[in-house]
C-alpha cells in the first residue's frame, strides 16, 4: 500500500482495513463505523472545496459535482491508486470472490481510511490528505461532467433553425497567474452573445458558457 500518511496509532489503520467479512469470522469490530465517519468527513471536505472553487455555482451544480467526485467508482479508483486492495483484510468468502477488486469494498475502505486519518490527527490534516490524493480531479471535475452542453446547444439550434450555423466560443479574458488561471468565454451564435462562462481551463469555460446559453433557451438538464 501507499497511503501517503504515517499513523501515530497503527491500530486505527488496522481497523480501517478490516472488512466486515473477516470481522464476522473473528467476532471483532469491522471498519464500518470508520467508514461512516469517513463518509461525513469526505462530504465536508469536498463540499467546502467546491464552494470555494466555484463561487458562481448554485446548490444544484455544487451537489452534482460533489456526487461525481464521491461516487463509488471515483473512490474505488482512488483506492486503487493507493493500492488499498493489497492491505484489506477479508474473510475467506470475500477472498474467493475477488473482494480486493470490488468497487464497493475499495470505496468503503477509502472512506474508512479517511475516517482513521481524521481520528489520528485533525480535520486540517484529513483535508490536506484528501485533496492531495484527489489531485487534479477536483479542478477538472467540470470537464469530466457527463452533461456536454456544447453538443446539446448545437443540436438545439440545428433543430430549431434548420441551418448549418455553428455556435462559436470567444475568449473574452484570462485572469490570474499561469499556475491558477481563470478563463472567461462568450458563446456566440450568428454574431450575438448568447451565454458567458468561466472555468479553470478554456474548455471548462466554454462548457459553462454553453450551459448558460442552453438554459436561457428554456432547457434544463
Amino acid at each position: 500500500m501507499n497511503i501517503e500518511y504515517n499513523f501515530k496509532n497503527g491500530k486505527l489503520l488496522e481497523l480501517a482495513l478490516t472488512h466486515i467479512s473477516l470481522a464476522n469470522d473473528l467476532k471483532e469490530e469491522s471498519n464500518q463505523r470508520l467508514e461512516f465517519l469517513g463518509d461525513s468527513v469526505l462530504s465536508y471536505i469536498i463540499a467546502t472545496e467546491l464552494y470555494r472553487m466555484y463561487p458562481k455555482f448554485d446548490e444544484g451544480d455544487l451537489t452534482r459535482l460533489r456526487a461525481s467526485l464521491v461516487c463509488e467508482k471515483s473512490l474505488a479508483s482512488l483506492a486503487e491508486k493507493l493500492d488499498l486492495g493489497s492491505g484489506i483484510k477479508l474473510g475467506n468468502s470475500e477472498k474467493k470472490s475477488g473482494g480486493r477488486k470490488k468497487d464497493s469494498i475499495l470505496a468503503d475502505t477509502f472512506e474508512a481510511v479517511l475516517g482513521a486519518i481524521f481520528l489520528d490527527s485533525d480535520i486540517e490534516t484529513a483535508k490536506e490528505w484528501t485533496l492531495r490524493v484527489f489531485g487534479e480531479t477536483i479542478k477538472n471535475i467540470e470537464e469530466m461532467d457527463t452533461a456536454n452542453y456544447k453538443s446539446e446547444l448545437q443540436i438545439y439550434f440545428q433543430k430549431r433553425d434548420k441551418n448549418t450555423d455553428v455556435v462559436k466560443y470567444k475568449l473574452k479574458k484570462k485572469i490570474g497567474p499561469d499556475h491558477d488561471p481563470e478563463f472567461l468565454v462568450e458563446a456566440v451564435y450568428m454574431g450575438k452573445v448568447i451565454g458567458e462562462g468561466k472555468g479553470k481551463s478554456r474548455k471548462i469555460a466554454e462548457q459553462s458558457a454553453a450551459k448558460e446559453a442552453f438554459e436561457r433557451m428554456g432547457n434544463k438538464k
